[in-house]
């Protein structure tokens, strides 16, 4: 850390946005858990961005990224380099009109739930399923979030990103091509799904989507519906991620259901728990370690798997140093 606190404190560059060091990161994730960050840091804009990411690539300073920090867990031992947030991309604005179309840029920044009611604001329509999801746009574009069946990706008309490639760093558009997406699938992401920086990484820095002027007090309607039956079903009682696994809709059966029919709800490890009313909820129960959420996360695939065959596969992404 002193070697790294010293190359990073004594360059302009990261003077002028906001950089924090071994900075606490649970309370920045939704599962109140995890390690330090070695250095946390907010670029003003994304100007400011690509030049710290090509600095960090010139010196050799891993780089990760964190969004809203609600589809990570976090490890006990942190983020080794520079964990870079993107929260200061956080404007939201009308980029054009056509027809009863609107077209509405929001920045990787913006948390989801912000869009979601300033859309209801505008009577602005299209983005009702994602009333109450936690998150960050970028985030929501990278994991092609999915909420009733609608996909984020169903409202995208194009994407700017930033592609990471040394001192190549270049900013580029995506055009939304229908064949590049899937459940849960975006073509930002790598294999395997990862925080983590690395060369051709292609980093989300705000979304256009295409919305449709409506009626504010029906849009108002459902989105609040959205919101209480996240809360009715226990989205937010006890710290977690969400879903901790992915559906596969091949196999036909919910994995919460699949997770329940293995007798798994209440299953504890260490501080980590299945919640009892959710199968594919695992919530940091009594201070958890990411461990205990890690290992459980790997005892629910096994039981499950034991018992129909079947291997679950997280939506969580394992982020910082695992070691």
């Amino acid at each position: 850390m002193n070697n790294l606190f010293s190359i990073l404190h004594n360059t302009p560059l990261f003077q002028e946005g906001t950089i924090e060091f071994y900075k606490p990161l649970k309370p920045l994730t939704s599962y109140k858990i995890g390690g330090p960050a070695e250095a946390l840091f907010c670029p003003k804009d994304e100007d400011h961005l690509k030049e710290a990411l090509i600095f960090l690539s010139k010196n050799k300073i891993s780089a990760s990224l964190i969004g809203g920090g609600t589809n990570i867990l976090v490890s006990d031992k942190g983020f080794k380099g520079v964990l870079i947030s993107l929260k200061n991309l956080n404007k939201i604005e009308i980029i054009g009109e056509s027809e009863n179309k609107v077209f509405v840029r929001a920045g990787a920044g913006v948390l989801t739930d912000k869009l979601t009611k300033w859309a209801v604001g505008k009577a602005f329509s299209g983005l009702e399923c994602f009333g109450g999801l936690p998150g960050s746009v970028g985030g929501a574009v990278f994991m092609n979030a999915r909420c009733y069946d609608v996909s984020i990706s169903d409202r995208l008309k194009l994407v700017k990103y930033i592609l990471a490639d040394d001192d190549k760093t270049e900013f580029a558009e995506y055009k939304y091509n229908p064949s590049d997406w899937d459940y849960k699938v975006s073509p930002f992401q790598q294999n395997p799904v990862s925080t983590e920086i690395t060369k051709n990484r292609k980093i989300v820095l705000s979304a256009v989507f295409t919305l449709t002027h409506g009626i504010k007090e029906e849009i108002a309607v459902k989105t609040e519906e959205k919101v209480q039956d996240r809360i009715s079903k226990g989205h937010f009682k006890e710290p977690s991620a969400g879903s901790t696994f992915k559906n596969n809709r091949a196999f036909g059966l919910p994995s919460g259901k699949l997770i329940e029919d293995a007798g798994l709800k209440g299953l504890c490890e260490g501080g980590a728990q299945v919640a009892p009313w959710h199968g594919n909820f695992i919530i940091n129960k009594h201070d958890a370690s990411a461990s205990d959420i890690k290992t459980l996360i790997e005892k629910v695939q096994k039981m499950v798997k034991d018992k129909t065959g079947f291997l679950l596969e997280p939506e969580v992404i394992f982020a910082g140093d695992w070691g």
